[in-house]
């Protein structure tokens, strides 16, 4: 408990690399934004592959403990929330060693990289009574929430489809390593997993539940460069690129139709072949009373029409987010002055923590998760297949 009465919880992070980074930040910088803070998360145990790894992720990141040995984070009766950070077929096992022993979870997307594992993890959760979250962090955007309100509040009517991209291009070049995310065993799938399960929490956050899938997956580049480095460096070519190569058994694209179960339609566009593209979510979303549209590249805006405009202003304009809308109050004080990747995860931790000392649940939780692996598998097997697909409900 700290000088101001807010309680302090200590948090066992297990990954150092990209995304430890991002949930580091946010843990130091969140009280700066969100005062008084629900919690000020202590920055505890760092965990990674070895102990060197372990302790230089420490200084880096700040925290007061490191260790080679994830079981260490779970086993300490110190240690209040466990944040998994990790590739993803090790989501399952650290998630529900950490559900059992009590411990609030912060899981990193997609939540598994099975059907089976991402309801094991959801079982867990909800036998221990714990707080979970997984971190499709892009529906923190406050423009992306701004949008949310609008549509809730009907200024849009009766939504009737949505269309969403996320085009990337660190892939695109084949002489790109063999990492972790072009390996089915470890990630479960490519694209689709990796950026395109965003999409689909932007969709069901929007929109609603999707019910069906028609989709077509493609993998462009079939064998890449074997890894010299343990590092998971985005888009770098590897310096080994003449030497041996590993198949690549995962999707370098995917594109499908979606049907929501409130009668909307939709689309789907994910790859991480587009050169040019360097981080572009969009959404266009049509309603019976007007549309919207965003794009993460410009975050701070959200394209607006409404049907009641007056007749001399029609068309779309920009509405830029600022104090006066979601989070504004705890980011910064002028319209545009610019948000970052950094502060949705800061947002991610602030609605986290708020959970967890309020005794509420947060979303996307563990069920939403296990929901977009559900929409991934039919996708998958639609592509398969070709032909449209059902999503196969939540069993519990």
């Amino acid at each position: 408990m700290t000088n101001s009465g807010i309680p302090q919880l200590n948090v066992g992070l297990i990954g150092g690399g990209f995304m430890g980074k991002a949930h580091s930040l946010a843990y130091a910088a969140m009280p700066m934004f969100f005062w008084p803070a629900p919690a000020i998360p202590v920055r505890h145990t760092i965990a990674e592959v070895n102990e060197g790894l372990a302790r230089t992720a420490a200084e880096r990141f700040g925290f007061q403990n490191a260790t080679g040995d994830w079981r260490r984070v779970i086993e300490d009766p110190n240690i209040h929330v466990v944040d998994i950070a990790t590739p993803n077929n090790s989501h399952a096992e650290i998630a529900i060693a950490a559900a059992q022993a009590g411990k609030h979870i912060l899981c990193e997307k997609p939540l598994a990289p099975t059907v089976a594992e991402a309801k094991a993890m959801y079982d867990a959760v909800r036998r221990a009574g714990v707080v979970h979250m997984v971190a499709f962090n892009y529906r923190r955007t406050p423009a992306v929430a701004l949008a949310k309100k609008y549509i809730d509040e009907g200024r849009i009517g009766r939504v009737l489809s949505f269309r969403g991209t996320y085009l990337q291009d660190w892939s695109a070049d084949p002489s790109g390593p063999l990492s972790w995310r072009f390996q089915k065993a470890i990630a479960g799938s490519g694209t689709l997993g990796d950026i395109g399960t965003h999409v689909v929490d932007l969709a069901r956050y929007l929109v609603g539940d999707i019910s069906a899938v028609n989709a077509m997956m493609h993998t462009y580049i079939q064998e890449r460069p074997l890894q010299s480095g343990g590092a998971d460096k985005l888009g770098a070519s590897d310096k080994n690129a003449s030497g041996p190569k590993g198949k690549v058994d995962v999707d370098d694209e995917v594109l499908t139709l979606l049907r929501f179960e409130n009668g909307a339609v939709g689309s789907l566009e994910a790859t991480r072949n587009a050169w040019g593209r360097n981080n572009y979510i969009t959404f266009e979303i049509h309603g019976t009373e007007g549309t919207l549209f965003f794009n993460y590249e410009r975050r701070d805006e959200l394209q607006v029409f409404f049907n009641s405009d007056p007749s001399d202003a029609r068309g779309l304009r920009t509405v830029y987010t600022g104090p006066a809308h979601p989070y504004g109050e705890g980011l910064w004080p002028i319209p545009a002055l610019g948000i970052g990747y950094g502060e949705t995860k800061i947002i991610e931790a602030y609605d986290f923590f708020k959970a967890i000392t309020e005794g509420g649940t947060v979303r996307p939780n563990f069920e939403d998760g296990y929901k977009i692996e559900l929409i991934a598998d039919a996708i998958q097997r639609s592509a398969q297949q070709r032909r449209e697909v059902e999503v196969e409900p939540v069993t519990v």
